[in-house]
């Protein structure tokens, strides 16, 4: 119903914005990505999805209409509300989400708070197909970049550090250098850890 709505930023909070549009205000529920990369320019375009049950209609929005597609998704899967979505959302960012299904990374999935192992199974179970086609990921490239990320990660453990601290940081590095090797992705950790 509502697709999009551009105008002046009110507020600003890490969970949701004001919006005003020609003198009415929208009270936006947003991602820590979407906060993220909104810039500080008072004029805004926010793609939205509204959702109307029974007692509310509740606007929610996104910086991109890749997020937005993204969130929609996880709501088909049962058992995913717009609240988890969102939190999904706010814990890794939309391409992480989609490496993540299309790689069978369930681990990743299941590290968001409110995921357990049935439910990140079921969201690759559902997702899969849908986002490599919808988004041609190269499932060799997803499945090689998954098992580089694990292959660092189980030789960081081994030297000391945290596996959440090192999964973040090979993540990222992983997220800026797609092909990098289980080797460079050691090396760059090392000095970020």
């Amino acid at each position: 119903m509502i697709t999009h709505l551009s105008g002046r930023l009110i507020e600003k909070n890490p969970t949701h914005v004001v919006l005003d549009c020609n003198g009415v205000g929208y009270f936006i529920n947003i991602s820590l990505y979407t906060f993220g990369q909104l810039g500080v320019e008072e004029n805004l375009r926010l793609f939205t999805h509204l959702q109307v049950k029974e007692d509310s209609h509740t606007l929610f929005g996104f910086v991109d209409a890749m997020e937005r597609e993204i969130f929609r998704l996880l709501l088909s899967v049962s058992g995913i509300g717009a609240s988890t979505a969102r939190t999904m959302l706010s814990s890794l960012d939309p391409n992480q989400i989609k490496q993540a299904i299309a790689s069978n990374d369930v681990a990743t999935i299941q590290s968001i708070k409110g995921i357990g192992a049935k439910t990140a199974q079921r969201v690759i179970l559902d997702l899969k197909d849908k986002i490599i086609k919808v988004y041609d990921i190269s499932t060799e490239s997803a499945i090689l970049s998954n098992t580089n990320k694990e292959e660092a990660l189980s030789a960081l453990e081994t030297l000391g550090f945290m596996r959440k601290q090192a999964e973040k940081v090979c993540s990222a590095i992983l997220k800026e250098y797609p092909d990098a090797t289980v080797e460079s992705i050691i090396k760059q950790a090392l000095k970020k850890l």
